[in-house]
């Protein structure tokens, strides 16, 4: 019941939530009509194919996903038709022909509010393919748990569709009365249907933008208030089974998976019998990255002894949601053990994991025998790994497992590192000094304080700080921070339209010379090209307090965090 309230309370948050708009349009383009006729079939229509696709998700793997894409984009061209007839009555006399006569209900009917409930409720159901971008980390929660249950999503997903039916249904009510209201005292209604028209078209449009702008801008919103409700109600958190709990394993959350990647989809089923290590990571995280080349180096080990290692990505940012971008992360990372895509957070949730990396090792019956959360103790890890291999029958030689562990992958020098992970986005800011102090979501001018104490960092240019990042809007702007560590590294992203941003590192005011990172040359100058985890300095002597800036010299750089080694 727990689960169901939850569900529900985050399905009715999503009407705040930016990523909702491409459904907006649909939704206000039904106001002004019988409810009966017009509201009430199109949200029946959004919140039963959700639920569904949703359910075909959680038990289906690769393949519902990619049928998904299908019907959202069956579903777009659909919305595009309605609107384009809504708002040209051209285009509404010439869908009528092939259509038998839609194009002209559509356009008749629009000004007067009427509508069929069969168009209204066709209308719901591609409105509820578009909308799946909108789900939170309540959605990830009811996918793991329904997998840890066996596979029964179908109630939970209908009640996070019925949460959002309800917060849509008050938007619609309130929209048909503003839209009657107008109607009788302007009667202007042929400019209200194209007007409508025209918004539906750009919701079609910004739903075809892609999924990445919509995750980025739900991803420090309603994600939060969603998690809110999970730390309100820690009880709904699904359980992990281990040595003691071997009821159920945590293996059948494998089937959450939005992708896969280096191989087709693996299941609980499939690994029984099997020594099984799952490895939870994400691209951006430094420590992840150094920790993958030692995961890397016991798969090429022991595969051949038994033992089976799945990476889990589970997304920390919005651009790591991207299957390309991960893609050409696990290339570049030379993985070639399968991974799998969690961007619905059901894995982490089916293994009530809280950090990257993360490491479990499972025996063959699916049961948890050996944690480990961080990097470090790799030799511990890999004798848990051994053992049980041997238990499952593995005759083993004496030969162990050796890692590459240079550049990204070199191990902290965590004696020497007092500054902790500092974000840029206001989500989770600290240590922010710029005098103007912190705008949200809206351009502002920043300049950097006269002095820095440690750990204190600061914009200077045209800025806008979202959740989970900064954006320069004009060339020039800079980023300053004083730290103590060897190494220093910052996630970036590129201009929205890809081109790549110039910039330039100073340390203590000069060219960092031979303590440049992997990504900047002795000068200080270097590229962002894509969205990743970049090393600016790497020092090689003596660790002090220093002073780091990086200047962009051209605009639409993303700053998301810096993170010391």
């Amino acid at each position: 019941m727990l689960l169901l309230l939850a569900a529900y309370l985050g399905g009715a948050l999503t009407i705040a939530s930016p990523c909702i708009l491409p459904v907006l349009p649909f939704v206000f383009a039904r106001a002004g009509g019988d409810f009966r006729r017009n509201g009430l079939p199109l949200l029946a229509g959004l919140t039963v194919t959700f639920a569904a696709v949703a359910s075909l998700a959680a038990v289906g793997g690769t393949w519902a996903a990619a049928g998904n894409q299908i019907g959202r984009w069956a579903a777009l061209a659909f919305l595009a038709l309605m609107g384009a007839a809504l708002a040209f009555p051209g285009v509404a006399a010439w869908a009528m022909r092939p259509f038998v006569g839609l194009g002209e209900r559509v356009s008749a009917r629009a000004d007067a509010g009427g509508g069929t409930p069969g168009g209204a409720l066709l209308t719901g159901i591609a409105c509820g393919l578009v909308w799946a971008p909108c789900a939170g980390p309540i959605l990830g929660l009811v996918l793991g748990g329904a997998a840890l249950s066996g596979g029964n999503a179908f109630p939970a997903l209908a009640a996070y569709g019925l949460g959002s039916a309800t917060s849509l249904a008050v938007a619609l009510l309130a929209g048909g009365r503003l839209v009657a209201a107008v109607k009788r005292r302007l009667e202007i209604g042929e400019t209200i249907r194209r007007g409508l028209g025209v918004l539906v078209l750009a919701g079609v449009a910004l739903s075809a933008a892609g999924t990445e702008t919509l995750a980025r801008w739900s991803a420090g919103g309603t994600d939060r208030l969603e998690q809110a409700i999970l730390d309100r109600f820690p009880a709904l958190r699904p359980a992990a089974a281990t040595a003691a709990a071997p009821l159920q394993t945590p293996l059948v959350a494998l089937s959450g998976a939005t992708s896969w990647l280096n191989g087709p989809a693996l299941s609980a089923e499939a690994l029984k019998g099997k020594v099984v290590l799952i490895d939870f990571w994400t691209y951006s995280c430094i420590n992840c990255l150094r920790s993958i080349p030692h995961v890397r180096a016991w798969d090429e080990t022991y595969r051949s002894k038994g033992l089976v290692t799945i990476g889990v990505h589970t997304p920390e940012f919005a651009f790591e949601k991207i299957e390309g971008n991960v893609a050409a992360a696990v290339s570049r990372l030379g993985i070639r053990y399968p991974v799998a895509l969690d961007n619905a957070y059901a894995m982490w949730s089916g293994f009530s994991n809280q950090y990257w990396p993360a490491h479990y090792l499972l025996d063959g019956t699916g049961r948890i025998r050996y944690t480990h959360f961080g990097e470090g103790e790799e030799e511990k890890t890999e004798q848990a790994i051994r053992d049980l291999l041997q238990e499952n029958g593995a005759r083993l030689e004496g030969r162990v497992a050796t890692a590459k562990t240079t550049g990204l992958a070199m191990p902290a020098d965590f004696a020497d590192v007092k500054t902790p992970e500092t974000y840029v986005g206001y989500a989770r800011v600290a240590g922010f000094a710029s005098p103007e102090g912190l705008s949200r979501d809206a351009a502002q001018t920043y300049t950097l304080p006269s002095t820095f104490a440690l750990n204190q960092w600061a914009l200077a240019g045209g800025w806008t700080m979202a959740a989970e990042d900064a954006r320069l809007n004009a060339a020039n702007g800079r980023i300053a921070l004083r730290f103590h560590a060897r190494d220093l590294h910052l996630v970036l992203g590129p201009a929205a339209d890809g081109k790549p941003v110039r910039f330039r590192v100073l340390l203590d005011g000069a060219p960092p010379g031979p303590a440049a990172g992997m990504d900047a040359d002795a000068q200080g100058f270097g590229q962002v090209t894509e969205n990743r985890l970049y090393q600016l300095i790497r020092q090689p002597g003596g660790i002090a307090d220093r002073d780091f800036s990086i200047e962009f010299l051209d605009s639409g750089v993303q700053a998301f965090a810096f993170t010391f080694g």
